[in-house]
């Protein structure tokens, strides 16, 4: 019993979100002038809100450190659709 708890509890902890139509990005995104020079623009990002994908890009964030660079997230296809891989920062 306790192996198919930890086992069902280590398959919900790496679940992923698949869609099979991928939403659609707003054909207008307003930017606003840049806080500061070291600030970078985040231009196409997604989060999973209610069940379903909603836009949240379109911002200026400050790297969590000097050097750092952001790496955009991306659609990727799987065998079961389509899902959104966030964007990160890293050295």
């Amino acid at each position: 019993m306790l192996s198919i708890m930890l086992t069902s509890i280590a398959y919900s902890s790496t679940a992923q979100i698949y869609v099979n139509v991928r939403p659609v990005r707003p054909t207008a995104v307003v930017r606003v002038d840049a806080p500061s020079p070291r600030h970078v623009w985040i231009d196409e990002d997604w989060r999973w809100d209610n069940g379903r994908y909603v836009w949240a890009g379109g911002r200026w964030e400050e790297p969590p450190h000097a050097g750092w660079r952001y790496h955009p997230g991306r659609w990727e296809h799987g065998p079961h659709g389509d899902r959104w891989v966030g964007g990160r920062w890293a050295r």
